[in-house]
């Protein structure tokens, strides 16, 4: 099992970015309230989000070319939902 080499945490206590002895790695950052909105390891692979005022999760995006986006009304419902495929499904 591999040893763990070096964990950072941000203010908040959020962590930040880990390494072990093997060698891999992964970073992370945060919004103002504390959702992850981007992610990247040592294998290349990433991933961003993006949340609305309400901390609904509003977009989404890896590097294997994946993403969706939402939407929400006034009231935090989900009324539209659309995917890197081209389905798209809205909600009433």
């Amino acid at each position: 099992m591999a040893e763990v080499i070096k964990k950072d945490y941000d203010d908040k206590g959020n962590l930040i970015y880990y390494e072990d002895s093997d060698g891999y790695w992964y970073k992370k950052e945060y919004d103002d309230r504390g959702n992850e909105i981007y992610f990247e390891n040592s294998s290349e692979f990433w991933n961003k989000e993006e949340y609305d005022d309400r901390g609904n999760d509003i977009y989404y995006e890896n590097s294997s070319g994946y993403w969706y986006k939402t939407e929400y009304d006034d009231n935090g419902n989900l009324i539209y939902y659309e995917k890197s495929s081209g389905e798209i499904i809205t909600y009433f």
